[in-house]
Parts: structure tokens; C-alpha cells; sequence
């Protein structure tokens, strides 16, 4: 397994952990500035993967 297939895991767990566990999230069902943040790393680590150089 790639370093790249890790990244994109790690992302991944870590954006749904902190959804499942911020308070914010779950009471107003909209995400937090975090949330974003570890979205937007998902979505990156999950490009890259995409378009590997």
C-alpha cells in the first residue's frame, strides 16, 4: 500500500471521526470550520490519488 493510499485513509477516517464527535456538527447538522478543513484534505489526498504525478 501506497504512502498516498494512507493519506487518503487517514483523511477520510479523520473527517468522519470528527463528525461523529464535535459537538457543533451533530447539534446544527452543519459542518464546522474543522469539518471543512478535514474535508478539503480528503478531497485533495483523494485528487492526488486521482492524478498521481
Amino acid at each position: 500500500m501506497s504512502s498516498q493510499d494512507d493519506a487518503l485513509r487517514q483523511a477520510q477516517t479523520d473527517y468522519q471521526h470528527h463528525t461523529q464527535t464535535c459537538r457543533q456538527c451533530y447539534a446544527d447538522t452543519v459542518p464546522c470550520p474543522v469539518a471543512k478543513h478535514l474535508l478539503r484534505v480528503y478531497n485533495n489526498a483523494r485528487r492526488g490519488l486521482a492524478h498521481p504525478k
